[in-house]
């Protein structure tokens, strides 16, 4: 990537003095999270979505899962304390947060939701999430990002079952 393009997400970093690795790759409106793993040349469990949901009282939470994960609206509504929580529409996301589908980053929202991670998180020495735009990503200690975007660690993620 070249020294100038930088996106609200890295500049954010910087100005917080967070060190984290810049990538960027060609985005194809069809590519999966793991895709994007791959193209990163790293394990799919390190590389992260965010995810935008809406409680039942109107409260919006955030929600950052590995990107090979599926987000489990109980327990996400759980942890949040609501009745239940949905996904928010594709249409509201860049309103309300500044991000497009697909370039979302728990980093440096319009405003700040209470945001939660998925617990395996803290297990990694890196994670990747969004820089902010579509075909550029970060990678940091998670105990940075938890700590600049004020994460809660929670199990969030569905399971399936390994019987069937």
């Amino acid at each position: 990537m070249k020294k100038e393009e930088k996106t609200n997400v890295m500049r954010f970093l910087d100005g917080k003095k967070i060190p984290y690795e810049s990538h960027s790759y060609k985005p194809d409106a069809s590519m999966s999270g793991g895709q994007i793993a791959l193209l990163l040349g790293e394990d799919p469990d390190r590389v992260f979505k965010t995810l935008v949901t809406c409680g039942r009282s109107g409260t919006y939470y955030v929600f950052v899962i590995p990107v090979m994960a599926e987000l489990d609206l109980k327990k996400a509504a759980k942890v949040s304390g609501e009745k239940a929580v949905d996904m928010i529409k594709q249409k509201e996301l860049l309103p309300l947060t500044g991000y497009v589908h697909g370039g979302c980053s728990p980093v440096g929202m319009k405003k700040h939701f209470t945001t939660f991670m998925h617990e395996s998180a803290a297990g990694l020495d890196k994670v990747f999430v969004s820089a902010g735009r579509v075909g550029f990503q970060v990678g940091l200690a998670p105990d940075d990002l938890i700590r600049v975007a004020d994460i809660h660690l929670a199990d969030i993620i569905r399971i399936e079952d390994v019987h069937a």
